[in-house]
C-alpha cells in the first residue's frame, strides 16, 4: 500500500506503507542514530512528531522486550529510507512492521530521507502528516497547515503517569522522579546506583513530593513546549532550596524557567546519539544522545546564581547548569542514553554524592 509524508511548507514524499494505516499528524524533525530504533519509538518526548531516520536500514534486529524505555512507543509516525522485512536477533520477538501495527504507529518507507533531513535543516522542522488513506497531495499539505504543531501545547499530561507508583523499594537514598515522560533508563540508573525511587505524575505538588521525604528530587525529559508548563516551573520554583535537585532535558527547561530564564524553539532541533557536548570545567568532551526542539537561552539566566557547565559543539547553545549555593544542576542531554557508551554516566553518582553531603549537613 502506498502512502505519503507532506509538510506544511508544500513539500510532499511519497513512500510504500509499513506499520498500521491510517492518517497521523506531528511535527517532522530527523534522528540521526544509526540503531536504538526502539528505544526512540518509545521516547515519551517524542510525543506529538514524526520521526524520521537518518540511518538508511532500519528494523533489522527486529524488536525485543528489554529495550524499551516506556509503556508503549509514544512517536506519531515513523519515517525511513528502507525497512528491513528481515529480522534477526536473538533476542528478537517480533518485527518492526508487526511493533508499529500492533500499536497503532503508521509507517513509510521508500522515502529519500537524505532529500527530507537537507529540507528540515535548512528550512526547520515543520508540521507534516503521514496518510495512507488520504492520496491527495494538497489535501495533506492543508491537512499538514492546519495542525497543531508543538508551540504552546502541553503534551507532558499525555505521557504523565495517573498516579505514582514505587520503581524499586530499596535504596540507601529515597529518590523522587517527577515524571514529564520518563525514560526507563533514568530510573535504572537511579536503582543502580543504590536509590529506592518512587515516581510521581507531573502534576503532583510540592507538598506531595515532599511528604514522601526525599534525598532528591530527579525532573525528567517530557514532551512539548516548555513554556508552556507553568504548572511545573511553578513545583519545581517552591522545591528549590528545600532538596536536591537533578534535571535531564526538559527537566533542566523546567529548572532554567525556575531560575528566571526563558526558552527558545532550535530551528531543527538536537535528535540522536552523536551529539558533542564539552564540560568547561575540564575540558572533556562527552558524545551524548539528545531529543530535544527548544533549549534554554543562556543569556536569560542570572550569571551570579547560575553557573554554565557545559555547551553543544555544534551550536555553542546550553547543555548544562549549576546552582553556584545550592545543590541543584542539569543537563539538557542524556546521561540515561548510552552513546560514548558511557561518557556522561558519571553524573548519576554525582547526584548521588551531592544527596548525600546535603544528608550528612542536615545531620
Amino acid at each position: 500500500m502506498k502512502a505519503i509524508l507532506a509538510l506544511e511548507d508544500g513539500n510532499v514524499y511519497r513512500g510504500i506503507s509499513f506499520g498500521a494505516y491510517g492518517e497521523r499528524y506531528g511535527e517532522v524533525v530527523f534522528n540521526t542514530s544509526i540503531t536504538g530504533y526502539q528505544e526512540i519509538l518509545t521516547d515519551p518526548s517524542y510525543k506529538g512528531q514524526i520521526v524520521a531516520m537518518t540511518y538508511p536500514l532500519i528494523g533489522n534486529y527486529g524488536i525485543n522486550d528489554e529495550d524499551v524505555e516506556s509503556r508503549k512507543p509514544f512517536v506519531e509516525g515513523f519515517v525511513v529510507k528502507e525497512y528491513s522485512k528481515i529480522a534477526s536477533n536473538w533476542r528478537s520477538r517480533q518485527t518492526l512492521d508487526e511493533y508499529l501495527k500492533q500499536n497503532g504507529i503508521v509507517g513509510i518507507e521508500g522515502v529519500d530521507t537524505r532529500s527530507l533531513t537537507l529540507h528540515i535543516r535548512q528550512a526547520g522542522a515543520m508540521k507534516a502528516v503521514i496518510s495512507t488513506t488520504d492520496t491527495d497531495e494538497e489535501s495533506l499539505v492543508a491537512k499538514a497547515k492546519a495542525s497543531a504543531g508543538l508551540i504552546g501545547r502541553d503534551l507532558v499530561r499525555e505521557v504523565t503517569p495517573e498516579k505514582p507508583y514505587e520503581w524499586n523499594r530499596n535504596g540507601a537514598l529515597n529518590v523522587v522522579v517527577l515524571d514529564c515522560g520518563a525514560k526507563f533508563n533514568i530510573m535504572r540508573e537511579l536503582a543502580k546506583n543504590n536509590c529506592k525511587v518512587t515516581v510521581v505524575p507531573a502534576t503532583a505538588t510540592a507538598k506531595e513530593i515532599l511528604s514522601l521525604k526525599p534525598n532528591g528530587l530527579m525532573l525528567s525529559n517530557g514532551p512539548g513546549d516548555p513554556a508552556a508548563l507553568p504548572y511545573i516551573v511553578e513545583t519545581t520554583r517552591d522545591l528549590i532550596g528545600k532538596v536536591p535537585i537533578f534535571g535531564i532535558c526538559l527537566g533542566h527547561q523546567m529548572l532554567g524557567q525556575a531560575f528566571g530564564g526563558k526558552t527558545f524553539k532550535l530551528n531543527f532541533g538536537h535528535h540522536g546519539g552523536n551529539q558533542p557536548v564539552k564540560d568547561l570545567k575540564t575540558g572533556k568532551v562527552a558524545i551524548s544522545v539528545q531529543n530535544h526542539g527548544f533549549c534554554v537561552d543562556i543569556d536569560t539566566l542570572n550569571k551570579k546564581e547560575i553557573e554554565i557547565t557545559h555547551i553543544n559543539l555544534n551550536d555553542q547553545t546550553l547543555e548544562g547548569m549549576r546552582h553556584k549555593k545550592l545543590p541543584i544542576f542539569s543537563v539538557q542531554f542524556h546521561p540515561e542514553a548510552c552513546p560514548g557508551p558511557k561518557d556522561a554516566e558519571y553524573l548519576f553518582g554525582k547526584f548521588v554524592e551531592m544527596m548525600k553531603r546535603n544528608r550528612y549537613a542536615q545531620a
